[in-house]
């Protein structure tokens, strides 16, 4: 079939890969002037099945009311009036019992570990060099109560696959000596030696080239405008008075599939949840970790790309705002002074936003959609990066008539 990918970010790039070695004609269309210039720019770098655990738990509600009216709060609600942020939060808190809770985690890690299955047989077929590192994740704690929690949370990612194993400070330094000068805060983490790290952006861009060798066609500076419906199905999607045409049709814009999808009267439970990141060049005696951290308690995570470290996280709902707060960016350098005071960069950070595309459960949203020929792949929140590979296979096997492969509720 022509297949037109609406969004040119790692899950629009990876369903286009997986669409055309499955046979497909396929095209992709994006308003920036290369692949993975918004959300998949300067993300965490996290391949994290380990981050399985939803913000949505029973926990959620009484950590969200306590950050309310701080500006560097890990999850910050700005309150205003809008309808679609009311009608996501009504659906969170409904996410947020016991049971829903393991039920999304099982989707979520499901998903999760045939993704990483799957990049690992990308990264094998194609030799793609994107400062990767195999070296786990390591899940960090400053607060014994949300440790006792987190032991809880990693006993049931283990139920359903996901070798996280709780461990002792000592092992924490064991595994991260970068953390010595710190050792103090800690009271004990989590380590998932099979989850791995890596620069999403430089992925992106690679895996679109060789999408492109494959036959792939990028129309770059392409923005849609809306889709044309006739019969009950997409004839054409319309960008600068132009009719793009195809037989299906895929949206991975990411937060913005929604606004896409509206006026067609589907409406997808997707909201914008901005993070932060900083980019911290190193130098040659610079002191900082090269096994990927995540710190739980400030919802921050580490990643060592290269000579750079990669510290983003946070999600502040601000519907589509993507100015740079400075006081949120202040947030990340603080920790990351707290937890490596000895890191010495060799030059100063920068900083960046995003939108990650959440849904009220962290469940992404993939599949067929109530339009025949159109397609979704979005709201994969902030495990963009983790999920694509495996998003993109399911999402080719689904169009191509075939099952997908993961126990995974698709659409």
């Amino acid at each position: 079939m022509r297949i037109l990918v609406l969004g040119a970010g790692v899950v629009g790039v990876t369903s286009a890969w997986y669409l055309a070695s499955a046979g497909h004609q396929v095209t992709v269309v994006d308003r920036q002037p290369a692949a993975g210039m918004e959300t998949s720019f300067a993300n965490g770098g996290q391949i994290s099945v380990s981050h399985a655990e939803p913000w949505a738990n029973p926990h959620a509600p009484l950590r969200a009311l306590g950050w309310m009216g701080r500006e560097d709060a890990p999850l910050l609600f700005r309150l205003r009036w809008d309808a679609a942020l009311l009608d996501w939060s009504l659906r969170f808190l409904r996410e947020c019992t016991a049971q829903r809770t393991r039920d999304n985690i099982r989707s979520i890690v499901a998903l999760a570990l045939y993704s990483r299955r799957q990049l690992r047989a990308l990264r094998a077929e194609t030799s793609l060099v994107y400062d990767h590192l195999e070296r786990g994740i390591l899940h960090v704690y400053t607060d014994r109560r949300e440790f006792a929690a987190a032991v809880k949370a990693a006993a049931v990612m283990r139920d359903f696959g996901c070798e996280r194993r709780t461990v002792s400070v000592e092992e924490c330094l064991a595994i991260e000596p970068a953390l010595a000068p710190a050792r103090s805060l800690l009271v004990g983490g989590d380590y998932t030696a099979d989850d791995e790290s890596g620069d999403a952006h430089r992925f992106t861009q690679q895996l679109a080239a060789r999408c492109a060798a494959r036959g792939v066609a990028f129309r770059y500076g392409v923005s849609v405008d809306r889709l044309s419906v006739a019969g009950g199905r997409i004839v054409g999607a319309l960008a600068a008075g132009e009719l793009h045409q195809a037989d299906a049709y895929v949206a991975a814009l990411g937060s913005y599939t929604p606004l896409l999808l509206r006026p067609l009267g589907l409406r997808l439970p997707v909201y914008p949840a901005k993070g932060y990141s900083a980019t911290i060049p190193l130098g040659a005696d610079s002191v900082a970790p090269s096994v990927s951290l995540t710190d739980d308690g400030h919802k921050i995570v580490f990643s060592r790309l290269g000579q750079r470290l990669r510290v983003a996280g946070t999600a502040e709902f601000n519907g589509y705002n993507t100015e740079l707060n400075a006081t949120r960016c202040g947030a990340l350098m603080r920790r990351a002074g707290e937890l490596f005071p000895a890191l010495r960069p060799a030059g100063d950070a920068e900083f960046w936003c995003g939108l990650r595309p959440a849904t009220p459960s962290n469940v992404p949203l993939i599949g067929r959609s109530p339009i025949a020929n159109l397609y979704v792949n979005t709201g994969h929140g902030t495990l963009g990066w983790t999920m694509a590979c495996g998003s993109g296979a399911a999402l080719a096997d689904i169009i191509s008539g075939r099952p997908p492969e993961p126990p995974f509720r698709f659409l």
